[in-house]
């Protein structure tokens, strides 16, 4: 399997590893890059398998995509480094910490509940109905998509943070949308649970306030699995967080890291 496309920004001797979710690549990460490298972080977000530059694999599964991220992180990482993962990304974050637990001091992960398990059957039902429906006849698939991720905001969501996670996500390839889809029902929610409760580095988890995709209850019962973990609820956010409120998240942000990976040890 090839190294999938990422892009890397700073010079820091701490790397952040940014982990898109299933509406996503490593563009709509640039205005939280910019604020990482500014406060002295080297900055790498990828594109996972099947997303932006990297191509889809015939075999996508959260196995394939956690061994993919692990990959990058050997070939890429320095003295200290965490994983950044959103949504899709912060279910992948605690598999890519077992594979590779000597290279990463510690992990943030954003509006996930993490695992399709820890979601009544009609929120199972209508994640999968959202995110599966083809798009009524003549409808551009960007649009189509526009609205799903529309839908994951918080009321009067705006600002540029938004506009760009709006943009980038809405054109995701649909193919890779529905593997990912796929993906997430498949992950057996007892592989899930162990990979949660085997973290043993400093862990944040942060939910959007009215969040209904990666809830703050379904959070708070992924927080309780792992030890130590710190928890906050940013006010008024959807499911993006560090978009929607990125004054309140980043002070969540900087915080943790200022305690637990300084730029300058």
């Amino acid at each position: 399997m090839r190294m999938p496309d990422y892009q890397v920004t700073g010079d820091g001797s701490v790397t952040v590893y940014l982990l898109h979710g299933i509406y996503g690549s490593k563009d709509y990460w640039r205005y939280v890059t910019a604020r990482l490298v500014d406060k002295g972080y080297r900055v790498i977000a990828w594109d996972a398998p099947g997303y932006g530059l990297s191509p889809l694999p015939e075999d996508f599964s959260f196995d394939l995509v956690a061994e993919a991220g692990a990959r990058l992180i050997r070939a890429t990482a320095r003295e200290r480094s965490l994983v950044f993962g959103h949504s899709m990304g912060g279910q992948i974050t605690p598999r890519i910490l077992g594979k590779v637990p000597e290279r990463v001091h510690a992990a943030i992960i954003t509006a996930t509940i993490g695992y399709f398990g820890n979601r009544t059957r009609e929120e199972q039902e209508e994640f999968v109905r959202k995110r599966s429906a083809p798009p009524p006849p003549g409808t551009d698939p960007v649009a189509a998509q526009r609205l799903v991720v529309n839908s994951m905001f918080g009321p009067g969501a705006s600002g540029p943070d938004v506009e760009l996670v709006r943009n980038v996500a809405a054109a995701t390839s649909p193919r890779t949308v529905q593997a990912a889809v796929k993906a997430v029902q498949a992950y057996p929610a007892e592989q899930a649970v162990a990979a949660f409760k085997a973290i043993s580095v400093p862990t944040l988890l942060v939910a959007g306030e009215v969040d209904q995709t990666g809830h703050s209850a379904g959070m708070r019962r992924v927080a309780d699995m792992i030890h130590g973990a710190e928890f906050a609820i940013v006010s008024g956010s959807g499911h993006y967080p560090w978009a929607e409120n990125p004054e309140e998240f980043n002070r969540h942000l900087f915080t943790f890291l200022d305690r637990h990976l300084p730029a300058k040890a």
